[in-house]
């Protein structure tokens, strides 16, 4: 089964210590409870025993010390992570974001060459501590180009901080906080950590009504040394460009995790509920949304996965990750969104009571993709890789699934964040013509009009220069690299070629939709409207397919979760 089951985990992992922080993690939410998860979203009570069941079993100083700096089992591995971060999900947003931040808030430090924080670092994660990761502005958001936070020599070696940073989350309780600003002299950017505790740190407030604590907080005079910044110039710059490549990956496993809690709920409640002398499950409606929500949230998985293979293999000459990771930042959270909507579809005002995993679910899976600084963020970098993508493609190594135990050094030592239009992808095409199915085969057919249109009415400099048309043109483009991920990963987890119908049942629909978006646009051309209409096409029926996704993977969740009151 490829979605997470808590109590019956069929991950393995190359040592004991991996699967022991998943077992424990999960052991630590069932035994709270759904009835107290909830009480305490209710309250937006801080989740301090969970911060203190972290340190106690020592689990951010397993999973969030690179190999070197901590124990012999601590190491910076992504195959792991990515179910960490999934249970996390899985039983709330509010505990998979302290583990979030403090991943964003380590990356400037890890990637730096100080190795005297490094090692307080080590040893702090050994305590139970989280970190914090001090970017964004009130005014400016995530700007880097504006950043108000500026270092002022004092003449004596030693430096004044002042500014302030908004939207920060574990402000509050964060042993240290990796903040992004300027040298005031030469606007040279530059990065450097700060103590909550110290008295010129202000914590202003809390600017959300929740669990977490997102702060606002201003550094007045703060007194800065050599030792305590991490990067300077172009260093800092990468270093808050590759940090979000790496902690805001993250947002594809909470959405996974939200809507594979939501579903066991969803399905469970709907069997189980009669309607004019019929189970719920037994309206043709009803399937078909349950169907096409279970079918979204595989292909979720399956690409998130697959994603973060190609992260374990990066290097100076395989950055394919690069296009991948926004994919999963931008698609799979918007894809957690479509199906929560069709479970709540279903479900209705049962999605609003208090005392339901769902009600948080709803709520929270709208966080994902806003947390990246919106959508439209992420797919103006995806479209920078549409030329050579569809065009470029050269022989690089095939690439399996990555699941041993190793510590991930690339991550720390991406370097230099331009250079993008010199990254190179391997042919897309043959992954898709290795599958015999009637829906791959018509999502294909898409693909290569989309793509002749890109050669026959060339997009022209107005339009690649017009940010709403290109977001749409990007949702296309995105689609067929998510798909292409799709389809590797079903051959590397064997997904039965029913389910993988299915997913392209919806696939070949939402490119239909898109093609629709675009010939809308006003900046389309007749020529490029022409294309986006033969892009649409209806998906292959096949209602014996239905029928056994629905049997075999779908309604066969019914009874297969319900968290311990």
């Amino acid at each position: 089964m490829i979605l997470l089951h808590p109590i019956h985990r069929d991950r393995s992992y190359a040592d004991a210590r991996s699967d022991e922080v998943m077992r424990k993690t999960v052991e630590f939410f069932e035994t709270k409870g759904k009835g107290r998860l909830r009480e305490d979203d209710h309250g937006a009570v801080w989740y301090q025993d969970f911060i203190d069941f972290l340190a106690r079993e020592g689990i951010f100083a397993t999973m969030c010390t690179p190999s070197g700096y901590g124990a012999e089992d601590a190491r910076w591995d992504s195959w792991r992570i990515c179910e960490f971060a999934e249970i996390l999900g899985f039983y709330g947003l509010p505990y998979w974001y302290v583990w979030q931040v403090t991943v964003l808030g380590l990356g400037p430090i890890w990637m730096s060459d100080n190795e005297a924080v490094k090692e307080r670092t080590a040893a702090l994660l050994e305590d139970g501590a989280i970190f914090a990761f001090g970017l964004s502005e009130q005014e400016h958001g995530a700007d880097l180009y504006s950043s108000e936070m500026t270092l002022t020599p004092t003449g004596d070696g030693t430096y004044r901080a002042n500014g302030s940073k908004y939207y920060i989350g574990n402000g509050n309780q964060a042993a240290l906080v990796s903040t992004f600003g300027k040298m005031e002299d030469t606007g040279e950017y530059c990065f450097f950590v700060v103590d909550p505790q110290h008295p010129a740190y202000h914590l202003v407030k809390n600017v959300v009504h929740s669990q977490n604590y997102v702060a606002e907080f201003a550094l007045a005079d703060y007194p800065i040394t050599d030792a305590d910044i991490l990067s300077r110039g172009d260093e800092a710059w990468n270093a808050a460009l590759n940090t979000v490549n790496i902690g805001k990956f993250n947002l594809g496993w909470g959405s996974i995790g939200i809507c594979t809690h939501a579903l066991y709920e969803a399905v469970h409640h709907a069997a189980n509920r009669y309607l004019y002398g019929m189970a719920v499950t037994d309206f043709p409606h009803v399937r078909r949304l349950f169907t096409d929500a279970y079918a979204r949230l595989v292909a979720m998985k399956l690409v998130a996965a697959r994603a973060a293979d190609y992260m374990r293999v990066a290097s100076p000459d395989d950055r394919r990750y690069l296009l991948y990771n926004p994919v999963v930042k931008m698609k799979v959270t918007t894809q957690g969104e479509d199906v929560i909507n069709h479970l709540w579809d279903v479900i209705a005002a049962k999605g609003f009571e208090a005392d339901t995993y769902f009600e948080m679910a709803a709520r929270d899976i709208r966080a994902l993709p806003k947390l990246e600084g919106t959508v439209h963020v992420n797919i103006a970098l995806i479209v920078k890789f549409m030329q050579n993508y569809f065009f470029n493609s050269v022989d690089l190594p095939a690439v399996g699934r990555r699941d041993e135990a190793a510590n991930d050094d690339f991550l720390f030592d991406q370097g230099p964040t331009r250079g993008l239009g010199a990254i190179r992808f391997h042919d897309y095409a043959p992954v898709f013509a290795r599958f015999d199915l009637p829906n791959v085969a018509t999502f294909a057919e898409q693909t290569e009009i989309f793509k002749s249109m890109l050669v026959e009415a060339t997009p022209t400099e107005e339009q690649v220069s017009d940010t709403d048309w290109l977001l749409a043109v990007g949702e296309i483009f995105t689609l067929v690299v998510y798909c292409q991920l799709v389809l590797e990963n079903a051959e590397i987890y064997d997904i039965d070629g029913d389910l993988i119908d299915q997913i392209f049942d919806i696939a070949v629909r939402d490119f239909s939709r898109f093609a629709v978006d675009l010939n809308g646009r006003a900046a389309t051309t007749p020529a490029q409207s022409d294309f986006c209409l033969r892009m649409i096409l209806r998906p292959v029926r096949d209602d014996e397919r239905s029928d056994r996704v629905w049997n075999s993977y779908v309604y066969a969740q019914r009874d297969a979760y319900e968290m311990a009151p």
